[in-house]
């Protein structure tokens, strides 16, 4: 499984790859990748609503203290007030923004708990972070003592790249998961800590020498998604990416039966 795995997946049939969704950061982007997983669509809506919030605040305190320095300008206001105690506009001031936290805190909340879900979980997937690479293990599919499908993942070098690759986001072997299916990742290190993040799918797990850490995903859409490691964990810690391709289920099925097959032609 390289690089050009998709296409030579799909060759000779009526499938193409074209309309694939290319999920990666764009030059001075400020916003969010595009979301794939009903987590990452808490997460913008979850933004969207606390920036009304923060917006009707930064206008709100900006215009007080705009009023504050032109109405109580010394040639103004001669002689200063004398007032060094207001009992309603102080109570005012501290239930208003407790009232706006106890509304934000509802859908946080919730989104924190969704987050933290594990639902049965179809497919696992196992993610061990190494010194500068990672690997991959598809454990689900070992029978009769095989071993399980598993892979190193290592970034491409600029003389590997294809046209239209991205520079320092490729990868020799790509991970390839099913769309509308929960899977469950398990991802540790081997080494020191990494952080296993994917934009696209709001995930962001650290991956902790003798820990396993958990979480899951349920991808919506087919494509192709980049993230990388989000932990310094060392001198090439900004050169070991992630790239996921999600395919419908039957296309995940046929990879599963070709890298079985290749595994026992091997063996």
């Amino acid at each position: 499984m390289t690089i050009g795995f998709v296409e030579r997946f799909f060759e000779g049939t009526d499938e193409s790859i074209e309309g694939l969704v290319l999920d990666s950061a764009e030059p001075w982007q400020t916003g969010f990748q595009d979301a794939a997983t009903p987590v990452m669509e808490g997460i913008i809506n979850l933004h969207n609503d606390i920036m009304f919030f923060l917006v009707v605040v930064g206008i709100f305190t900006g215009w007080m203290l705009f009023k504050a320095c032109v109405g109580y300008e010394e040639s103004v206001s001669v002689v200063p007030s004398k007032m060094v105690h207001g009992t309603t506009i102080e109570i005012v001031w501290t239930i208003t923004p407790a009232l706006i936290l106890m509304i934000i805190a509802v859908p946080s909340f919730a989104l924190l708990y969704a987050m933290d879900e594990i639902i049965d979980p179809a497919i696992t997937l196992k993610i061990v972070g190494h010194q500068w690479y990672w690997t991959y293990e598809y454990s689900d599919y070992c029978a009769d003592g095989s071993e399980p499908i598993a892979f190193d993942s290592y970034m491409l070098p600029e003389d590997d790249l294809d046209p239209g690759n991205f520079r320092l986001l490729e990868v020799d072997n790509r991970v390839v998961l099913p769309v509308d299916t929960h899977v469950r990742l398990i991802i540790t290190a081997a080494d020191v800590l990494h952080c296993w993040a994917m934009p696209s799918f709001g995930v962001k797990m650290d991956a902790c020498p003798g820990r396993l850490n958990q979480t899951s995903i349920f991808i919506k859409r087919e494509g192709t998604y980049y993230g990388q490691c989000s932990e310094i964990c060392g001198v090439n810690h900004g050169f070991m990416p992630i790239v996921v391709d999600a395919v419908s289920l039957e296309d995940y099925v046929r990879w599963v039966s070709s890298q079985i097959q290749l595994d026992e032609e091997l063996v």
